[in-house]
């Protein structure tokens, strides 16, 4: 008689652990738990995805990044959750988005519709579009409109990298001086 039986194992916490991760990298351990800090304003992030796997991936490691995340699932609820949150519906002291995070390809619309429909409502609007479709036209980066793009798939890195590289604050023009 053959028969095969299938486990599944949950690790124990134990108290090597914490002196296994203490030994890691530096560089290692950044990229699992970027440092926040405390003190800076919580940057929000409306992220729309479609697909449940990749929002709550995306999600989980924007929120371990530091970011407060709006989760959507397509057009529709991006805007209601856009203007709840701007008329203060769900109770939150600050109501800024600073960044709107979207698959271009979404059920009742496009990343590119929805980002023009909120703009309607707030010019300023900064805008990643990601997308895994390799059609060039989706590539639609354009700094001076605040809208970026990033390809799927992406790392956690790559990710982060992109989103602080978009909100970091501009640099201050130094006014020239004179010498002599």
């Amino acid at each position: 008689m053959n028969f095969k039986i299938a486990m599944t194992l949950q690790p124990q916490p134990n108290e090597y652990a914490k002196d296994a991760r203490a030994s890691l990298p530096a560089d290692l351990l950044a990229d699992v738990h970027p440092a926040v800090n405390p003190n800076a304003r919580r940057r929000t992030i409306l992220l729309v995805e479609d697909e449940p796997f990749v929002r709550e991936a995306t999600r989980g490691i924007l929120e371990r990044a530091g970011f407060e995340v709006l989760p959507a699932f397509d057009v529709q609820d991006a805007i209601k959750i856009y203007d709840d949150r701007q008329r203060g519906i769900d109770l939150v002291i600050d109501p800024a988005i600073d960044l709107i995070m979207t698959d271009m390809v979404l059920p009742g619309g496009t990343g590119q519709q929805l980002a023009q429909d909120l703009r309607q409502r707030s010019p300023e609007l900064v805008v990643l579009v990601t997308s895994g479709y390799g059609n060039p036209e989706y590539d639609i980066e354009a700094p001076e409109t605040r809208t970026y793009f990033l390809a799927k798939p992406y790392s956690r890195r790559t990710l982060i990298d992109k989103i602080e590289q978009i909100l970091a604050p501009a640099p201050l023009a130094r006014p020239a001086t004179q010498t002599g």
